[in-house]
């Protein structure tokens, strides 16, 4: 029992590790590849798993440290170094890694977020560097295995799992936020656009008559359009010209004028027409008042100088 040498062994992705005793290097070879399920016909080499140092002579094996970890390679796998903080782009040195396609299997899937635990496992602060597709994998990782890989409690690692994907929704809210900017800028320069389109077509259409701005297309001052098209109840704001001219228009050309339909005009045309009879109205009542008052007066007059008696008389 002296001569057996305890020992741990692992595959070149270090997901599965296993610890062994054994008396030699043939013997660690055998049990090893029985451990990590590798085919027995298969060859098998050995290497120290921290540097890669390929182990062959038995007497080598026997000089080195007890659990000593090694790294057994089945057929084309080959040793790399475990993956450290570089900005996330450490697991691209797996493309080094020449592998036979009949010998990948759900090792080697799960051997890029291995690799990334490996890292937070280091410095957890890398998750700062890592990119959204690493943050994904590292989500999407069966929580209890990233826990063992972690060093955590299971809990404590489904929190992480919890954080990475509170991280992730922020960063695609931010983007989206972005994009609704981008596209309400855009929407808000074509509104601009159109508006500054308009006011110059309205521009180039009026003319000036005794100082003011008159549509050439319709006749009206452009600011009685502007009442009729976005005052409330224009008709009183109108002068009793504006309304006769709205009236004698009619609604046909009115409809020309403001864009409007036949109801709305129709309805418009009304208001002015009851405007404008309601102040013509007013206007014959006052001349009516005036007119009986002056007569009044006339009349008051006259009687006051038929009564009153001739100077000089007895």
């Amino acid at each position: 029992m002296t001569d057996r040498k305890p020992c741990r062994v692992c595959n070149f992705t270090r997901q599965k590790s296993y610890g062994l005793v054994v008396p030699s290097l043939d013997e660690l070879k055998t049990k090893g590849s029985e451990s990590l399920g590798f085919s027995p016909a298969g060859p098998v080499s050995v290497v120290l798993e921290d540097d890669g140092t390929i182990v062959e002579d038995q007497a080598y094996f026997l000089c080195l440290p007890l659990n000593t970890k090694f790294m057994l390679l089945h057929e084309r796998e080959t040793w790399s170094p475990v993956r450290r903080m570089d900005g996330g782009t450490a697991w691209m040195a797996r493309d080094s890694l020449v592998l036979d396609p009949d010998t990948v299997d759900a090792s080697s899937a799960a051997a890029v977020w291995w690799s990334l635990a490996q890292q937070l496992k280091q410095d957890l602060s890398s998750i700062i560097l890592m990119s959204e597709a690493e943050l994904q994998t590292l989500v999407d990782a069966p929580c209890p295995e990233l826990a063992s890989a972690l060093g955590f409690k299971e809990k404590k690692a489904e929190d992480l799992q919890q954080t990475l994907q509170g991280v992730l929704d922020r960063r695609e809210e931010e983007r989206q936020s972005k994009e609704l900017l981008q596209l309400y800028l855009k929407a808000a320069e074509k509104e601009e656009g159109q508006q500054e389109a308009s006011s110059q077509a309205s521009q180039d259409r009026a003319v000036e008559v005794d100082g003011m701005e008159v549509d050439s297309a319709s006749g009206f001052i452009s600011r009685t359009l502007m009442v009729l098209k976005g005052k409330t109840s224009p008709e009183t704001r109108l002068s009793t010209e504006d309304l006769q001219m709205v009236v004698t228009r009619g609604v046909e050309a009115m409809e020309q004028v403001l864009g409007w339909d036949r109801t709305r005009t129709s309805a418009l045309l009304q208001a002015c027409e009851a405007e404008l009879t309601g102040r013509l109205q007013q206007v014959q009542a006052v001349q009516s008042i005036r007119s009986n008052a002056q007569l009044d007066s006339g009349v008051h007059s006259a009687e006051e100088a038929a009564e009153t008696p001739p100077q000089g008389s007895n």
